[in-house]
């Protein structure tokens, strides 16, 4: 028989008991992870910290290798520039006539000219690459502090993990077992209230002629109908299922 035809033919008070059974079993595992509380987050940004830093590294150490290349080329150039130097003035040592001469000492202070540039573009890459180097080492001491942080974060979160584990999981059973006595329609309007409130409580009781969860007043006949078990009720004004406290009562007793 599927589902739906079993919780069909459900009185509405036993379904808020089923229901309220299942917010006793999911509120306890809230409070297990509470105990867990804020280290998967911290984990998760000291992760994302992590790879934000060494994807920077990476990208300073990439654009350093390529200063590298350019100096590389640079000198390159320069021995090349010395090189037809040295050719051109030995060239000029058997000059014949003017139009030779003028036209060698022109290459001779052409390739001078671009050694000095080649020189000087050398020293920029270097500062650059000494500064890269800079943010590369502060970069890689935050980084290394930050992965032994996580590396302790986890030790801990492991740590208590192994001792709620199999407890979660028995109260995971429980409420998937718990589930399957609701109806799809119910079961999904307490999944997102839950979702919705901050305390994980989709269903509350009155208290003092207010609800549970927001504390905003229940009008009498409101608090009669939910008595009556006749349907289920929503708060106006927070809108969690409402339960008359006495369904609680013996639920607590049986």
């Amino acid at each position: 028989m599927a589902k739906s035809q079993k919780t069909k033919n459900v009185s509405v008070e036993d379904k808020l008991k089923s229901l309220y059974d299942l917010q006793c079993i999911d509120s306890e595992i809230d409070q297990l992870r509470t105990v867990r509380g804020e280290l998967p987050i911290e984990i998760q940004d000291l992760e994302d910290e992590v790879a934000r830093l060494e994807s920077r590294i990476e990208k300073f150490k990439e654009e350093a290798g390529e200063l590298n290349d350019e100096i590389s080329d640079k000198k390159n150039a320069i021995k090349n520039s010395k090189t037809l130097v040295t050719k051109y003035n030995k060239q000029l040592d058997n000059i014949k006539n003017n139009r030779e001469f003028t036209s060698l000492t022109k290459e001779v202070e052409f390739q001078e000219l671009e050694t000095e540039l080649n020189e000087k573009k050398i020293k920029e890459s270097q500062s650059k690459i000494l500064m890269k180097e800079e943010v590369i080492a502060s970069a890689q001491e935050i980084l290394d502090e930050n992965a032994e942080e996580l590396k302790a974060k986890k030790v801990e979160l492991d740590e208590i993990t192994s001792e709620t584990e199999k407890e979660e999981k028995g109260l995971l059973k429980r409420s998937t077992i718990s589930q399957k006595k609701i109806d799809e329609r119910l079961l999904n309007a307490y999944s997102r209230i839950r979702g919705s409130v901050r305390n994980g409580l989709a269903l509350v009781s009155v208290d003092r002629d207010a609800c549970g969860g927001c504390f905003n007043k229940i009008p009498s006949q409101r608090q009669l109908d939910i008595k009556l078990h006749k349907k289920v009720i929503v708060c106006e004004h927070c809108g969690r299922i409402l339960i008359d406290a006495n369904i609680l009562a013996e639920q607590i007793t049986e």
